[in-house]
């Protein structure tokens, strides 16, 4: 299935100079989204995931979607002050900027394997504070799923040392 063809793609947004890949044409299509779960979650399904991860808002689309499939736990990454519990935070940079992102101080445990989950990467930066809250509770990251890379802005640079599965690659915007 070409699943880029059911991507829109929505140019100076949020601002000028950055083509937004928008995947709510492409969710809206229950073939495709069926289809883009069915595949990520074929290719991690041997490796012994405890729990998938997965940041608001898009992340929690296919995350949670990946670890009800998976029959594990789903652990919901928020922008600050939106989680009731104690939290954990980390830092990053996006493109266009940059963020902090909060996760509850127990959602991870020492030696759990969790697979971050999200719908797109494109610098790397939020996919690495992911992986900093993981790592700092002392969980492992067994690898990075996403729907969408952006390749011309070299993400794998900032993950190098983790696995990285995506399903559809820009190597230009």
């Amino acid at each position: 299935m070409d699943l880029k063809s059911k991507i829109r793609n929505i140019p100076d947004f949020p601002k000028k100079g950055i083509v937004f890949r928008d995947i709510t044409t492409l969710v809206g299509d229950g073939e495709a989204f069926k289809y883009a779960v069915d595949e990520m979650v074929d290719h991690y399904g041997g490796v012994g995931i405890d729990a998938i991860l997965g940041a608001e808002a898009r992340g929690f689309i296919f995350g949670a979607v990946m670890a009800y499939k998976m029959g594990v736990g789903f652990i919901p990454v928020r922008k600050p002050g939106k989680l009731p519990y104690k939290t954990t935070q980390a830092s990053y940079d996006l493109e266009y900027g940059s963020n902090i992102l909060e996760m509850h101080v127990d959602a991870v445990n020492k030696g759990d394997k969790v697979l971050i989950v999200d719908d797109l990467v494109a610098t790397g930066g939020t996919a690495k504070a992911k992986a900093e809250l993981v790592e700092k509770n002392g969980g492992n990251v067994v690898g990075f799923c996403f729907l969408i890379e952006l390749e011309f802005l070299n993400p794998r640079k900032l993950l190098e040392g983790y696995d990285i599965f995506s399903l559809i690659k820009y190597e230009s915007e």
